[in-house]
């Protein structure tokens, strides 16, 4: 069994409020669930004391249990101290394409040839 740490929504519309969980990778969002470890409600202030309430020693023995944290989860467990998250880094991606690289040559080979 693939267990997730991860976010199950609820609150009402445009009003989100998370439980932080540990569930099946193969159960829904907000259905099934194996434990409550905290909850996180992102409307409250970056420096609100009570925006993440979160149980970081049920944290680590699930970790250590072999369940993986998602993206978000683990920028959230990091700032608690619990973990440390892999940066990604894809700069190959960020590159320009082939076209808008023709087009940088381009006017840079004109704005030499202006100079000179």
């Amino acid at each position: 069994m693939s267990l997730k740490i991860r976010l199950s929504r609820g609150g009402a519309k445009k009003r989100p409020f998370y439980r932080v969980v540990v569930a099946d990778s193969r159960s829904p969002r907000d259905g099934r669930f194996i434990e409550r470890l905290g909850t996180f409600d992102p409307l409250k202030p970056k420096d609100a004391a009570d925006r993440l309430v979160l149980d970081a020693e049920k944290a680590k023995e699930w970790i250590a249990k072999g369940a993986q944290a998602t993206d978000r989860v683990a920028r959230l467990l990091e700032s608690v101290g619990v973990g440390k998250r892999e940066t990604r880094s894809n700069p190959q991606k960020a590159q320009p394409k082939k076209k808008a690289q023709e087009r940088a040559a381009a006017a840079a080979a004109a704005a030499e040839a202006a100079s000179a």
